[in-house]
């Protein structure tokens, strides 16, 4: 089944883990989308630069540091995905709260090693 995915924190740069990400993520044939600082394009995927109102969002996987995921708690509570991934490096308590408050489930796991064990 494929999963719609917004990869949040996705970069140009190959040896990034957010653009090995969507990279893996295309192989598993998932639809995703991708925000991040420089548009451009990765495996055919455009990298917004503005958050886009996308529709039945299931998983947002996050590559940004905690500090940096303040601004887009609303943004991605409103998307009301299925589940957030904490990829590592990312973990953030104060967002676990908020999203536990909106019924958001989240995982505290690498998108990478989810993808090549099946559990994604």
């Amino acid at each position: 089944m494929t999963k719609r995915t917004l990869v949040i924190g996705a970069s140009l740069k190959p040896e990034r883990y957010s653009n090995i990400a969507i990279k893996r993520l295309r192989r598993y044939q998932h639809d995703v989308k991708a925000f991040g600082l420089k548009s451009g394009e990765v495996e055919g995927v455009p990298i917004d630069t503005e958050l886009m109102p996308y529709q039945d969002i299931h998983t947002v996987t996050l590559y940004l540091n905690p500090q940096r995921q303040k601004p887009y708690y609303d943004y991605i509570v409103g998307l009301n995905p299925e589940r957030v991934i904490f990829n590592p490096g990312t973990e953030n308590s104060e967002f676990y709260n908020v999203l536990e408050q909106q019924n958001i489930p989240y995982e505290v796991a690498c998108t990478l090693v989810l993808l090549a064990t099946d559990q994604y």
